[in-house]
């Protein structure tokens, strides 16, 4: 506590009380730095350590690190002293998706639609990462000023490698009403399968206004789960009813895929009633959509501008240089976002074959005038779609260095990207990669 009275946690002012669970508090608190609101998770170590919860704590942390999502609650840091284990956490200020059906009643179909398209986003992009969150529920779907919904509470959650030789996760969680049939039978299951029948109670619980599956008690409640017996109310559209039947399929090997899920007509195109909305002003899109980029078309007298390339001082050559390159010390190695090559081609080469790549991988390009050649998918990705940037330095006249930086989009399907299309088809025109051994090859 300082001399106001406020009380300080390092470089934070805590605030009022968000909420209080069986083992800690969260408060509100803001960044004396940055003014930036985060919420902070107090854990009791004493209570977590007597019920034998110290390897979930540690599961949420490695899980939270993992996963970096706009759908996804994000974790600044972790701090601790001898009694308390703090979690620095994005401040969601719109409270839980449970509060507004609770409030509200059941929500319209096109407002399930957004919040399931955002859930399973962030879903597949956690499997992706082998991580499977386990406890998928409207509690544990926070909202955010914009209504984006904000997946929360890892504490459930399991990684890849819990998994035991048969491939399967085998312990029991979650919340009865949301918890697939195959994690009640005890016999081993699969944690993207499990996760995928919960988006289904979600997604029915959303357009319902109750839970699908419900009983006198909780056995009773199990075996309907276990049978799939439930019905949709008569208000819920065709498409979106089989929809829900193939997610709550209890049979998992029968069960539909998430990639299925996307591809499916409901998921795509939302229910009827959306279809006669009315187009918005690319200005005012949704910062969700998938950004559309203007085609530049080249008239025949070839009036478009050259593209001016950025020359370099030697003082801006030798930080470029992998020697004094510090990311490696805040970065993950699997999260780097950009790779440099050399190249003895002459800028116009350069950008020519910079096209040619971008033609042979389906990419969308666009030419800036400062030096940069952007390049972005067709395809919504698990995180939006992949952009990245190639912008030209010029060291001598004869002697290019580009710097290639992923700006948008899932960071593994841009190194997916980069390591099977981008670098063997630019091949003919470097000299040498730079900054990782296994390509840091120079021609000979």
């Amino acid at each position: 506590m300082d001399s106001s009275g406020k009380v300080v946690l390092g470089r934070y002012e805590v605030g009022r009380l968000l909420g209080k669970g069986a083992f800690g508090k969260v408060h509100y608190a803001k960044n004396l730095k940055s003014n930036r609101s985060v919420a902070i998770k107090m854990l009791d170590k004493e209570k977590v350590l007597k019920v034998g919860l110290s390897e979930q704590v540690r599961r949420e942390i490695t899980t939270m690190r993992l996963v970096a999502h706009k759908n996804i609650v994000k974790l600044h840091e972790v701090m601790a002293t001898r009694s308390k284990i703090y979690f620095v956490m994005e401040y969601v200020k719109g409270g839980q998706l449970f509060d507004k059906i609770s409030n509200g009643g059941k929500l319209t179909e096109s407002a399930a639609h957004k919040y399931f398209q955002q859930l399973i986003s962030a879903v597949d992009y956690c499997h992706s990462r082998g991580v499977y969150h386990r406890d998928l529920k409207p509690e544990n779907l926070l909202l955010d000023e914009h209504e984006n919904l904000k997946v929360s509470d890892f504490g459930l959650s399991a990684l890849s490698e819990s998994k035991r030789q048969d491939g399967l996760l085998h312990t029991i969680c979650g919340s009865p009403a949301y918890v697939a049939p195959e994690v009640i039978s005890k016999g081993g299951y699969d944690g993207a399968k499990s996760d995928i029948w919960s988006c289904g109670v979600v997604l029915f619980v959303l357009v319902a206004g109750y839970l699908p599956f419900q009983g006198q008690n909780l056995m009773e409640m199990y075996m309907k789960i276990e049978q799939g017996d439930f019905k949709c109310p008569g208000w819920v559209s065709i498409k979106l009813r089989k929809l829900l039947h193939k997610i709550m399929d209890p049979d998992p090997s029968k069960r539909i895929s998430i990639q299925k899920i996307k591809e499916s007509t409901w998921f795509r195109k939302g229910p009827e009633e959306t279809l006669t909305m009315e187009r918005i002003p690319i200005e005012n899109a949704s910062t969700n959509a998938a950004p559309t980029l203007m085609r530049r078309r080249k008239n025949s007298h070839g009036d478009a501008k050259p593209l001016a390339v950025t020359n370099l001082n030697a003082f801006e050559i030798i930080s470029f240089s992998t020697g004094f390159d510090l990311s490696g010390l805040f970065v993950e190695k699997e999260s780097k976002k950009e790779t440099r090559f050399t190249s003895e081609n002459p800028a116009s080469a350069i950008i020519s074959k910079l096209e040619d790549v971008a033609k042979a991988l389906n990419l969308r390009v666009r030419k800036k005038d400062n030096g940069v050649v952007k390049m972005q998918g067709r395809k919504e990705g698990r995180n939006g779609v992949v952009q990245f940037d190639s912008e030209i330095f010029q060291i001598t006249p004869s002697y290019h260095l580009i710097e290639m930086k992923q700006t948008s989009g899932d960071s593994l399907e841009y190194q997916k990207l980069l390591e099977d299309g981008i670098r063997p088809a630019l091949k003919d025109i470097v000299w040498a990669w730079h900054g990782d051994d296994d390509h840091h090859q120079q021609r000979g």
